[in-house]
Protein backbone atom coordinates (compact mmCIF):
# COMPACT_ATOMS: atom_id res chain seq x y z
CA UNK A 1 0.00 0.00 0.00
CA UNK A 2 1.26 3.47 -0.85
CA UNK A 3 1.66 5.77 2.14
CA UNK A 4 0.98 9.43 2.85
CA UNK A 5 2.02 11.04 6.14
CA UNK A 6 0.06 13.98 7.54
CA UNK A 7 1.90 16.05 10.14
CA UNK A 8 -0.22 18.43 12.19
CA UNK A 9 1.79 21.59 12.85
CA UNK A 10 -0.71 24.44 12.90
CA UNK A 11 -0.91 25.20 16.62
CA UNK A 12 0.20 28.54 17.98
CA UNK A 13 1.69 27.13 21.17
CA UNK A 14 0.54 29.91 23.49
CA UNK A 15 2.18 28.35 26.53
CA UNK A 16 5.60 28.60 24.86
CA UNK A 17 5.28 32.38 25.25
CA UNK A 18 7.26 32.94 22.07
CA UNK A 19 7.00 34.66 18.71
CA UNK A 20 8.51 31.50 17.21
CA UNK A 21 5.93 28.91 16.10
CA UNK A 22 5.87 26.07 18.61
CA UNK A 23 6.93 23.36 16.17
CA UNK A 24 10.09 25.32 15.30
CA UNK A 25 11.43 25.22 18.84
CA UNK A 26 14.42 22.91 18.78
CA UNK A 27 15.36 19.62 20.36
CA UNK A 28 19.06 18.87 19.93
CA UNK A 29 19.46 21.88 17.67
CA UNK A 30 16.77 20.77 15.21
CA UNK A 31 13.18 22.05 15.03
CA UNK A 32 10.69 19.63 16.55
CA UNK A 33 8.73 19.35 13.33
CA UNK A 34 11.92 18.53 11.41
CA UNK A 35 12.48 15.57 13.74
CA UNK A 36 9.00 14.37 12.82
CA UNK A 37 9.55 14.92 9.09
CA UNK A 38 12.80 12.96 9.23
CA UNK A 39 11.16 10.09 11.12
CA UNK A 40 8.32 10.05 8.57
CA UNK A 41 10.79 10.09 5.68
CA UNK A 42 12.36 6.88 7.01
CA UNK A 43 9.15 5.09 5.96
CA UNK A 44 9.76 6.14 2.33
CA UNK A 45 6.26 7.61 1.94
CA UNK A 46 5.00 8.83 -1.39
CA UNK A 47 3.84 12.06 0.19
CA UNK A 48 4.33 14.08 3.39
CA UNK A 49 1.74 16.79 4.01
CA UNK A 50 2.40 19.38 6.71
CA UNK A 51 -0.69 21.16 8.00
CA UNK A 52 0.39 24.66 8.98
CA UNK A 53 -1.31 27.65 10.55
CA UNK A 54 0.31 30.08 12.99
CA UNK A 55 3.63 31.32 11.58
CA UNK A 56 3.08 29.21 8.51
CA UNK A 57 5.46 31.06 6.22
CA UNK A 58 8.24 30.72 8.78
CA UNK A 59 7.51 27.02 9.14
CA UNK A 60 7.54 26.53 5.36
CA UNK A 61 10.84 28.40 5.06
CA UNK A 62 12.48 26.29 7.77
CA UNK A 63 11.42 22.70 7.19
CA UNK A 64 13.28 20.70 4.57
CA UNK A 65 12.66 17.35 2.94
CA UNK A 66 11.61 15.56 -0.21
CA UNK A 67 7.99 14.95 -1.22
CA UNK A 68 6.69 17.75 1.02
CA UNK A 69 3.24 19.25 0.47
CA UNK A 70 1.59 22.00 2.49
CA UNK A 71 -1.99 22.46 3.65
CA UNK A 72 -3.18 25.52 5.52
CA UNK A 73 -5.49 25.34 8.52
CA UNK A 74 -6.58 28.96 8.66
CA UNK A 75 -8.91 28.37 11.62
CA UNK A 76 -7.94 26.15 14.54
CA UNK A 77 -11.03 23.93 14.62
CA UNK A 78 -9.53 20.74 16.00
CA UNK A 79 -7.44 17.78 14.89
CA UNK A 80 -10.16 16.30 12.72
CA UNK A 81 -10.50 19.59 10.89
CA UNK A 82 -6.72 19.77 10.46
CA UNK A 83 -6.53 16.33 8.82
CA UNK A 84 -9.45 17.30 6.56
CA UNK A 85 -7.37 20.21 5.23
CA UNK A 86 -4.66 17.76 4.17
CA UNK A 87 -6.93 15.29 2.38
CA UNK A 88 -7.07 17.10 -0.99
CA UNK A 89 -3.31 16.37 -1.23
CA UNK A 90 -3.69 12.67 -0.41
CA UNK A 91 -3.88 10.20 -3.28
CA UNK A 92 -2.19 7.30 -1.51
CA UNK A 93 -3.88 4.17 -0.10
CA UNK A 94 -2.86 4.64 3.54
CA UNK A 95 -2.52 7.72 5.78
CA UNK A 96 -0.39 8.07 8.90
CA UNK A 97 -1.15 11.02 11.20
CA UNK A 98 1.72 12.48 13.27
CA UNK A 99 2.20 15.65 15.30
CA UNK A 100 4.80 18.37 14.82
CA UNK A 101 5.22 18.83 18.58
CA UNK A 102 5.90 15.13 19.29
CA UNK A 103 9.51 15.04 18.12
CA UNK A 104 11.01 11.83 19.50
CA UNK A 105 8.94 9.16 17.77
CA UNK A 106 11.36 6.53 16.48
CA UNK A 107 11.41 5.30 12.88
CA UNK A 108 11.41 1.64 14.00
CA UNK A 109 8.26 2.26 16.04
CA UNK A 110 6.54 3.84 13.04
CA UNK A 111 7.56 0.99 10.72
CA UNK A 112 6.01 -1.57 13.05
CA UNK A 113 2.95 0.64 13.46
CA UNK A 114 2.06 1.11 9.79
CA UNK A 115 2.74 -2.55 9.02
CA UNK A 116 -0.51 -3.49 10.78
CA UNK A 117 -2.74 -1.30 8.58
CA UNK A 118 -4.87 -2.48 5.68
CA UNK A 119 -8.26 -1.63 4.19
CA UNK A 120 -9.99 -3.30 7.13
CA UNK A 121 -7.67 -2.21 9.94
CA UNK A 122 -7.06 1.10 11.67
CA UNK A 123 -3.93 1.34 13.83
CA UNK A 124 -3.97 3.44 17.00
CA UNK A 125 -0.90 4.19 19.12
CA UNK A 126 -1.67 4.03 22.83
CA UNK A 127 0.26 4.18 26.08
CA UNK A 128 -0.36 2.73 29.53
CA UNK A 129 0.34 5.18 32.35
CA UNK A 130 0.32 4.81 36.11
CA UNK A 131 -1.22 8.27 36.23
CA UNK A 132 -3.39 8.85 33.14
CA UNK A 133 -4.83 12.11 34.45
CA UNK A 134 -5.62 14.58 31.68
CA UNK A 135 -5.61 12.10 28.80
CA UNK A 136 -8.31 10.50 26.70
CA UNK A 137 -8.90 6.86 27.75
CA UNK A 138 -9.12 3.82 25.49
CA UNK A 139 -12.45 2.07 26.10
CA UNK A 140 -12.53 -1.65 25.22
CA UNK A 141 -15.33 -4.22 25.22
CA UNK A 142 -15.40 -7.57 26.99
CA UNK A 143 -13.37 -9.15 24.19
CA UNK A 144 -10.71 -6.44 24.55
CA UNK A 145 -11.69 -4.79 21.28
CA UNK A 146 -11.28 -1.01 21.12
CA UNK A 147 -14.69 0.66 21.05
CA UNK A 148 -13.98 4.36 21.45
CA UNK A 149 -11.90 7.07 23.11
CA UNK A 150 -13.42 9.03 25.95
CA UNK A 151 -11.99 12.36 27.01
CA UNK A 152 -11.34 12.79 30.73
CA UNK A 153 -14.00 15.47 31.18
CA UNK A 154 -16.61 13.12 29.69
CA UNK A 155 -15.43 9.94 31.42
CA UNK A 156 -17.43 8.01 34.01
CA UNK A 157 -15.94 6.98 37.34
CA UNK A 158 -15.12 3.55 35.91
CA UNK A 159 -13.61 5.01 32.75
CA UNK A 160 -11.39 7.33 34.79
CA UNK A 161 -9.76 4.19 36.18
CA UNK A 162 -8.57 3.13 32.71
CA UNK A 163 -4.79 3.51 32.41
CA UNK A 164 -4.47 3.07 28.64
CA UNK A 165 -4.47 6.48 26.99
CA UNK A 166 -4.63 7.89 23.47
CA UNK A 167 -1.46 9.39 21.97
CA UNK A 168 -3.23 10.81 18.90
CA UNK A 169 -1.08 8.92 16.41
CA UNK A 170 -3.12 6.77 14.05
CA UNK A 171 -2.95 5.17 10.61
CA UNK A 172 -5.75 3.98 8.38
CA UNK A 173 -6.92 3.79 4.78
CA UNK A 174 -7.53 6.94 2.78
CA UNK A 175 -10.97 5.59 1.93
CA UNK A 176 -11.99 5.47 5.60
CA UNK A 177 -10.84 9.04 6.19
CA UNK A 178 -12.65 10.33 3.11
CA UNK A 179 -15.84 8.66 4.28
CA UNK A 180 -15.57 9.54 7.97
CA UNK A 181 -14.06 13.02 8.27
CA UNK A 182 -17.17 14.76 6.83
CA UNK A 183 -19.25 13.02 9.53
CA UNK A 184 -17.32 14.56 12.44
CA UNK A 185 -19.31 16.94 14.62
CA UNK A 186 -18.20 19.99 16.57
CA UNK A 187 -21.02 19.54 19.06
CA UNK A 188 -18.77 19.48 22.12
CA UNK A 189 -17.49 21.79 24.84
CA UNK A 190 -14.64 23.06 22.67
CA UNK A 191 -16.65 23.44 19.48
CA UNK A 192 -13.98 21.51 17.57
CA UNK A 193 -13.81 18.51 15.24
CA UNK A 194 -11.86 15.76 17.01
CA UNK A 195 -9.90 13.07 15.25
CA UNK A 196 -10.50 10.80 18.26
CA UNK A 197 -14.17 10.47 17.24
CA UNK A 198 -12.99 8.36 14.28
CA UNK A 199 -12.25 5.45 16.60
CA UNK A 200 -15.89 4.94 17.52
CA UNK A 201 -16.82 5.28 13.84
CA UNK A 202 -14.27 2.63 12.90
CA UNK A 203 -15.53 0.25 15.56
CA UNK A 204 -19.16 0.77 14.58
CA UNK A 205 -18.38 0.21 10.89
CA UNK A 206 -16.73 -3.14 11.59
CA UNK A 207 -13.11 -2.09 11.13
CA UNK A 208 -10.45 -3.74 13.25
CA UNK A 209 -8.76 -1.28 15.59
CA UNK A 210 -5.25 -2.51 16.32
CA UNK A 211 -3.23 -0.82 19.05
CA UNK A 212 0.53 -0.58 19.48
CA UNK A 213 2.55 0.95 22.28
CA UNK A 214 6.02 2.45 21.79
CA UNK A 215 9.02 0.83 23.46
CA UNK A 216 9.65 4.06 25.35
CA UNK A 217 6.85 6.26 26.61
CA UNK A 218 8.76 9.44 25.79
CA UNK A 219 8.48 8.66 22.08
CA UNK A 220 4.93 10.01 22.18
CA UNK A 221 5.48 12.87 24.62
CA UNK A 222 4.34 16.22 23.26
CA UNK A 223 5.60 19.71 24.03
CA UNK A 224 3.35 22.49 25.26
CA UNK A 225 5.81 24.67 27.17
CA UNK A 226 9.53 25.18 27.65
CA UNK A 227 9.64 22.93 30.70
CA UNK A 228 8.45 19.99 28.60
CA UNK A 229 10.83 21.02 25.82
CA UNK A 230 13.78 20.91 28.22
CA UNK A 231 12.67 17.53 29.53
CA UNK A 232 12.61 16.02 26.03
CA UNK A 233 16.02 17.56 25.31
CA UNK A 234 17.52 15.68 28.26
CA UNK A 235 15.74 12.46 27.30
CA UNK A 236 17.03 12.71 23.75
CA UNK A 237 20.57 13.43 24.90
CA UNK A 238 20.53 10.54 27.37
CA UNK A 239 19.37 8.15 24.65
CA UNK A 240 22.13 9.35 22.32
CA UNK A 241 24.74 8.98 25.05
CA UNK A 242 23.63 5.46 25.91
CA UNK A 243 23.85 4.42 22.25
CA UNK A 244 27.41 5.76 22.02
CA UNK A 245 28.50 3.96 25.18
CA UNK A 246 27.06 0.67 23.95
CA UNK A 247 29.06 1.19 20.75
CA UNK A 248 32.34 1.47 22.68
CA UNK A 249 32.66 5.18 23.44
CA UNK A 250 33.73 6.29 26.92
CA UNK A 251 31.79 9.27 28.28
CA UNK A 252 33.14 10.71 31.51
CA UNK A 253 29.64 11.94 32.34
CA UNK A 254 26.80 10.98 29.95
CA UNK A 255 24.67 13.82 31.35
CA UNK A 256 27.20 16.39 30.16
CA UNK A 257 27.40 15.61 26.45
CA UNK A 258 25.16 17.38 23.93
CA UNK A 259 24.69 16.01 20.41
CA UNK A 260 23.05 18.43 18.00
CA UNK A 261 23.38 16.77 14.66
CA UNK A 262 24.53 13.55 13.03
CA UNK A 263 27.59 11.95 14.61
CA UNK A 264 29.70 8.95 13.68
CA UNK A 265 32.03 7.93 16.49
CA UNK A 266 34.35 4.91 16.44
CA UNK A 267 35.18 2.74 19.42
CA UNK A 268 37.71 3.61 22.13
CA UNK A 269 37.02 7.33 21.86
CA UNK A 270 37.09 9.14 25.22
CA UNK A 271 34.95 12.26 25.69
CA UNK A 272 35.24 14.40 28.81
CA UNK A 273 32.50 16.60 30.28
CA UNK A 274 30.65 19.54 28.72
CA UNK A 275 31.40 18.60 25.11
CA UNK A 276 29.05 19.70 22.29
CA UNK A 277 28.94 17.83 18.96
CA UNK A 278 27.07 19.94 16.43
CA UNK A 279 26.20 19.24 12.79
CA UNK A 280 27.97 16.44 10.91
CA UNK A 281 30.79 15.13 13.08
CA UNK A 282 33.00 12.10 12.45
CA UNK A 283 35.45 10.94 15.11
CA UNK A 284 37.76 8.00 14.42
CA UNK A 285 39.22 5.43 16.81
CA UNK A 286 41.20 6.39 19.88
CA UNK A 287 40.47 10.12 19.85
CA UNK A 288 40.56 11.83 23.23
CA UNK A 289 38.46 14.97 23.71
CA UNK A 290 39.02 17.11 26.79
CA UNK A 291 36.39 19.08 28.69
CA UNK A 292 34.44 22.06 27.36
CA UNK A 293 35.15 21.43 23.68
CA UNK A 294 32.84 22.19 20.75
CA UNK A 295 33.09 20.22 17.48
CA UNK A 296 30.92 21.45 14.63
CA UNK A 297 30.91 19.89 11.14
CA UNK A 298 34.30 18.33 11.80
CA UNK A 299 36.23 15.19 10.89
CA UNK A 300 38.77 14.02 13.47
CA UNK A 301 41.38 11.40 12.59
CA UNK A 302 42.34 8.42 14.72
CA UNK A 303 44.52 8.97 17.77
CA UNK A 304 44.14 12.74 17.86
CA UNK A 305 44.10 14.46 21.26
CA UNK A 306 41.94 17.55 21.70
CA UNK A 307 42.71 19.43 24.89
CA UNK A 308 40.22 21.45 26.95
CA UNK A 309 38.26 24.44 25.67
CA UNK A 310 38.99 23.88 21.99
CA UNK A 311 36.56 24.89 19.23
CA UNK A 312 36.70 23.02 15.91
CA UNK A 313 34.34 24.36 13.26
CA UNK A 314 34.22 23.12 9.69
CA UNK A 315 37.68 21.55 9.89
CA UNK A 316 39.36 18.29 8.88
CA UNK A 317 41.93 16.95 11.33
CA UNK A 318 44.31 14.10 10.46
CA UNK A 319 45.55 11.26 12.60
CA UNK A 320 47.59 11.67 15.78
CA UNK A 321 47.28 15.43 15.88
CA UNK A 322 47.41 17.52 19.04
CA UNK A 323 45.01 20.42 19.50
CA UNK A 324 44.64 22.99 22.27
CA UNK A 325 44.00 23.77 24.96
CA UNK A 326 42.09 26.91 23.92
CA UNK A 327 42.62 26.41 20.18
CA UNK A 328 40.16 27.53 17.53
CA UNK A 329 40.00 25.87 14.12
CA UNK A 330 37.69 27.84 11.83
CA UNK A 331 36.06 26.66 8.57
CA UNK A 332 38.39 25.53 5.82
CA UNK A 333 41.15 24.38 8.17
CA UNK A 334 42.81 21.08 7.35
CA UNK A 335 45.51 19.41 9.43
CA UNK A 336 47.67 16.61 8.07
CA UNK A 337 48.73 13.73 10.29
CA UNK A 338 50.85 14.50 13.37
CA UNK A 339 50.29 18.25 13.14
CA UNK A 340 50.00 20.34 16.27
CA UNK A 341 47.92 23.44 16.95
CA UNK A 342 48.48 24.65 20.49
CA UNK A 343 47.03 27.02 23.04
CA UNK A 344 45.45 30.28 21.91
CA UNK A 345 46.02 29.53 18.23
CA UNK A 346 43.40 30.41 15.63
CA UNK A 347 43.36 29.00 12.11
CA UNK A 348 41.10 29.75 9.14
CA UNK A 349 41.02 28.37 5.59
CA UNK A 350 44.50 26.94 5.94
CA UNK A 351 46.35 23.67 5.38
CA UNK A 352 48.90 22.65 8.00
CA UNK A 353 51.20 19.90 6.79
CA UNK A 354 52.36 16.68 8.35
CA UNK A 355 54.33 17.13 11.55
CA UNK A 356 54.10 20.93 11.50
CA UNK A 357 53.66 22.84 14.74
CA UNK A 358 51.81 26.04 15.52
CA UNK A 359 52.15 26.01 19.26
CA UNK A 360 51.24 29.32 20.88
CA UNK A 361 49.36 32.60 20.53
CA UNK A 362 49.21 32.62 16.74
CA UNK A 363 46.82 33.43 13.89
CA UNK A 364 47.07 31.39 10.68
CA UNK A 365 44.68 32.47 7.91
CA UNK A 366 44.57 31.68 4.16
CA UNK A 367 47.81 29.76 4.44
CA UNK A 368 49.49 26.70 2.98
CA UNK A 369 51.99 25.21 5.41
CA UNK A 370 54.20 22.32 4.36
CA UNK A 371 55.72 19.45 6.31
CA UNK A 372 57.82 19.90 9.42
CA UNK A 373 57.24 23.66 9.70
CA UNK A 374 57.65 25.37 13.08
CA UNK A 375 55.63 28.55 13.62
CA UNK A 376 56.79 30.47 16.69
CA UNK A 377 54.66 32.07 19.35
CA UNK A 378 52.89 35.30 18.47
CA UNK A 379 53.16 34.86 14.69
CA UNK A 380 50.47 36.47 12.56
CA UNK A 381 49.67 35.92 8.90
CA UNK A 382 48.49 39.34 7.73
CA UNK A 383 46.11 38.07 5.07
CA UNK A 384 43.58 40.93 4.71
CA UNK A 385 44.14 44.42 3.36
CA UNK A 386 40.65 45.63 4.22
CA UNK A 387 39.16 44.52 0.91
CA UNK A 388 40.91 41.35 -0.30
CA UNK A 389 42.37 38.17 1.18
CA UNK A 390 45.86 36.96 0.22
CA UNK A 391 47.72 33.71 0.78
CA UNK A 392 50.80 32.93 2.83
CA UNK A 393 52.91 29.91 1.89
CA UNK A 394 55.40 28.27 4.26
CA UNK A 395 57.24 25.47 2.52
CA UNK A 396 58.61 22.27 4.06
CA UNK A 397 60.96 22.73 6.97
CA UNK A 398 60.50 26.48 7.33
CA UNK A 399 61.11 28.02 10.77
CA UNK A 400 59.22 31.15 11.76
CA UNK A 401 60.63 32.98 14.78
CA UNK A 402 58.37 34.24 17.52
CA UNK A 403 56.40 37.47 17.21
CA UNK A 404 56.69 37.63 13.43
CA UNK A 405 54.22 39.17 10.99
CA UNK A 406 53.98 37.60 7.53
CA UNK A 407 52.35 40.12 5.21
CA UNK A 408 50.57 38.23 2.41
CA UNK A 409 50.97 37.48 -0.39
CA UNK A 410 54.30 36.04 0.66
CA UNK A 411 56.20 32.74 0.41
CA UNK A 412 58.71 31.38 2.90
CA UNK A 413 60.96 28.89 1.12
CA UNK A 414 61.99 25.37 2.08
CA UNK A 415 64.10 25.24 5.23
CA UNK A 416 64.10 29.03 5.35
CA UNK A 417 64.26 30.91 8.66
CA UNK A 418 62.50 34.07 9.74
CA UNK A 419 64.15 35.82 12.66
CA UNK A 420 62.03 36.56 15.71
CA UNK A 421 60.21 39.86 15.70
CA UNK A 422 60.36 40.29 11.93
CA UNK A 423 57.78 41.81 9.62
CA UNK A 424 58.15 39.95 6.32
CA UNK A 425 56.80 41.61 3.18
CA UNK A 426 58.95 39.87 0.55
CA UNK A 427 59.43 36.22 -0.39
CA UNK A 428 62.22 34.35 1.40
CA UNK A 429 64.36 31.98 -0.68
CA UNK A 430 64.90 28.32 0.16
CA UNK A 431 67.47 27.88 2.96
CA UNK A 432 67.57 31.66 3.46
CA UNK A 433 67.35 33.82 6.57
CA UNK A 434 65.11 36.86 6.75
CA UNK A 435 65.41 39.42 9.52
CA UNK A 436 63.26 42.54 9.33
CA UNK A 437 63.37 44.55 12.55
CA UNK A 438 63.64 48.19 13.45
CA UNK A 439 67.17 49.17 14.57
CA UNK A 440 67.63 49.02 18.33
CA UNK A 441 69.00 52.15 20.06
CA UNK A 442 70.05 52.13 23.71
CA UNK A 443 70.05 55.38 25.72
CA UNK A 444 72.24 55.38 28.83
CA UNK A 445 71.02 56.87 32.12
CA UNK A 446 67.51 57.32 30.82
CA UNK A 447 65.30 59.27 33.20
CA UNK A 448 61.89 57.64 33.29
CA UNK A 449 59.00 60.17 33.35
CA UNK A 450 57.38 60.62 36.73
CA UNK A 451 53.83 61.47 37.65
CA UNK A 452 53.30 65.05 38.79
Amino acid sequence: MSLAVVILAAGKGTRMKSALPKVLHAVAGKPMVQHVVDAAASLDPANIIIVYGHGGEQVKATVTGEQLAWAEQAEQLGTGHAVAQAMPHVKEDMVLVLYGDVPLIRPDTLKEFVASVDDNTLALMTLTLNNPNGYGRIVRDGQNNVQRIVEQKDASEAELGIQEINTGILACSRRFLEESLPKLSSNNAQGEYYLTDLIAMASQSGLNVETLQPNEGWEVDGVNDRVQLARLERIFQQAQAETLMRDGVTLRDPARLDIRGSVQIASDVIIDVNVILDGDVTIEEGVIIGPNCVLRDANIGAGTVIEANTLIDGAIVGENCQLGPYARLRPGTELADNAKVGNFVETKKSYIGEGSKVNHLTYIGDSQIGKGVNVGAGTITCNYDGANKFQTVMKDGAFIGSNSSLVAPVTIGENATVGAGSTITKDVDDNGLAVARGQQRNVANWQRPKKG
